[in-house]
């Protein structure tokens, strides 16, 4: 499909424009990993632009080869989705993946927050500096909140939590890794 996106125009398609293309996985029937999972993912994303990927977890079925195989746990196809979208909307690589034993996502915690925790707890964004791409990377804060920032930002400095929920953050999971003129949030979080 890509192929054909490239070398004809998409006047020649339904009403103007060529169809989205999408795949699903099922998730946990092959053995498989997330990693191995994600890096196909990735690579559909990217080099052959892929609208979305869906994923459904394995359940076994009674009459079949597999009817002995575990079911996956339903947080496995949760997260999968989380990651998936990380890496279509939110500009995250295969390494920033926060994988876990054998190269699995952690069940308790969206890819998300798990890699905030490690890059940003000791070193929060500050947002009044803040690229879109960095941005994308704070928990509570989606592609319509970054660029609403950045909108806000064109206009004067940024300087209060109030002011980010008004454009959109979710301000309780995004304080904790967050600065605004040098200043921290996480400890005002428990007056709230």
């Amino acid at each position: 499909m890509e192929d054909i996106r490239q070398k004809q125009l998409p006047l020649h398609a339904w009403n103007g424009r060529w169809p989205s293309t999408t795949t699903q996985f099922v998730a946990g029937g092959a053995g498989e990993n997330d990693l191995e999972l994600l890096q196909t993912t990735f690579f559909l994303h990217k080099k052959l632009h892929l609208s979305r990927v869906y994923y459904s977890g394995f359940q076994p079925v009674a009459g079949t080869p597999l009817e002995n195989e575990p079911a996956i746990n339903p947080w496995r196809q949760h997260r999968l989705y989380q990651a998936s979208f990380l890496i279509r909307d939110y500009g995250f690589d295969l390494e920033d993946m926060p994988l876990v034993q054998e190269g699995n996502l952690p069940l308790d915690v969206d890819p998300k927050l798990a890699w905030a925790r490690t890059h940003l707890s000791d070193s929060p964004l500050e947002i009044n500096r803040a690229g879109l791409n960095e941005l994308l990377r704070v928990p509570g804060i989606g592609p319509h909140g970054a660029r609403a920032i950045l909108a806000a930002r064109s206009k004067g400095h940024l300087h209060n939590l109030e002011e980010l929920k008004a454009l959109g953050v979710l301000t309780k999971r995004a304080a904790p890794y967050i600065l605004l003129d040098g200043h921290p949030f996480a400890s005002q979080l428990l007056l709230w």
